[in-house]
C-alpha cells in the first residue's frame, strides 16, 4: 500500500516524537541522516529542534510520508535559500524512510512527492540536496532524475579512520 503525503503537516508534540522514533530508528539501521549507530533520541532530539526552529520561522516546509496504519513512515525537509543569488532552488534534507519500508519504492515515492511538492513553490526551480558516499545513495538519487554536480572527497568522517565523500544531487523543476 502507497504512503500518503502531507506538505507542512501542523508540527504537534506527537508529530514531533514521530519523526523523532524516525530519526532514531532510520540512523541505527545505519541510514545516512546525520547521526552514526547507535544513536539515541536525545542526541538527535536537538537537531530536530533545530529543523522544528526554522519550521516555525518559514525557513524550512516539512513533507510527512504515512503508512497504511497513519504512522510516519518518511520525512523530507525542504530549506530555503536565504542567499538572493540563490533563492531560485531548495534544499532537501534529511529524506528518510523508516526501515521496516524499505525495499517497497517508497524512497523513490518520496523523492517524487517532494519534487511535486517543489514545483508548488513559486521560484523554485531546482532541488539540491547532499549524500554520503560509499553507501551507493548518488545511485539511487540518479536513478530518481538526480544529476550529480559535485564531490568533496573525504568531507564526512563518520569515525575517525572511515572517510566518506560528500555527494552533491541536483534535480532540475523546470
Amino acid at each position: 500500500m502507497p504512503l500518503t503525503f502531507t506538505l507542512d503537516p501542523a508540527v504537534t508534540p506527537a508529530l514531533r516524537e514521530e519523526v523523532l522514533d524516525l530519526w532514531t530508528d532510520v540512523s541505527n539501521a545505519g541510514g545516512a541522516v546525520g547521526f552514526v549507530a547507535p544513536v539515541d533520541r536525545e542526541t538527535i532530539r536537538p537537531e530536530l529542534v533545530k529543523h522544528v526552529a526554522a519550521i516555525e520561522e518559514g525557513r524550512t516546509r516539512l513533507l510527512v510520508g504515512r503508512d497504511e496504519d497513519g504512522q510516519v513512515a518518511a520525512t523530507a525537509f525542504f530549506h530555503f535559500n536565504t542567499h538572493r543569488l540563490m533563492t531560485h532552488w531548495v534544499w532537501l534534507y534529511t529524506v528518510m524512510i523508516h526501515p521496516r519500508h524499505q525495499g517497497r519504492g517508497y524512497g523513490r515515492d518520496l523523492l517524487s512527492a517532494a519534487a511535486h511538492a517543489a514545483r508548488t513553490f513559486e521560484g523554485i526551480e531546482a532541488i539540491r540536496l547532499t549524500c554520503r558516499g560509499g553507501l551507493g545513495l548518488e545511485r539511487f538519487y540518479g536513478s530518481c532524475g538526480y544529476k550529480e554536480v559535485g564531490r568533496v572527497p573525504g568531507a564526512i568522517r563518520v569515525v575517525p579512520g572511515d572517510d566518506r565523500d560528500d555527494v552533491i544531487m541536483l534535480l532540475p523543476l523546470t
